[in-house]
């Protein structure tokens, strides 16, 4: 069974920063690229950061650039976001997915597994 279970998400002040992990199990790791999606209340699911397999190449949403940063230890099945610099607009479930690429891929349709999300909340 595939799994993949994001921690870390909470409550945080504007300016402030918070570090999500994802856990995943049942798949080989190292195969597939991972990537960050965010979906707040009432809105799409939308793309937020990628990481290639071997975690060389990285790629960020334009609201995120400069603030995240999406990191993988292949070692240890797992992949994170650190988010410095938050803001209101950052507030959302935020989900880790798998696909099954070299390169990193910003369509949610394009990714084969998905974590129950974390939620993320920012006040001003």
């Amino acid at each position: 069974q595939v799994q993949l279970v994001e921690s870390g998400g909470g409550l945080a002040q504007a300016g402030g920063s918070l570090r999500l992990s994802c856990a995943a199990s049942g798949l080989p790791f190292a195969s597939y690229a991972m990537g960050w999606f965010r979906q707040a209340p009432g809105k799409e699911r939308e793309f937020v950061a990628g990481i290639s397999r071997g975690g060389v190449t990285t790629y960020y949403t334009d609201s995120v650039k400069g603030r995240f940063t999406i990191s993988r230890d292949n070692a240890k099945n797992m992949v994170h976001l650190q988010m410095n610099s938050l803001k209101p607009e950052d507030t959302a479930v935020y989900y880790c997915a798998a696909q099954r690429g070299i390169a990193p891929r910003v369509a949610a349709s394009q990714y084969d597994y998905w974590g129950q999300g974390t939620q993320v909340t920012v006040s001003s």
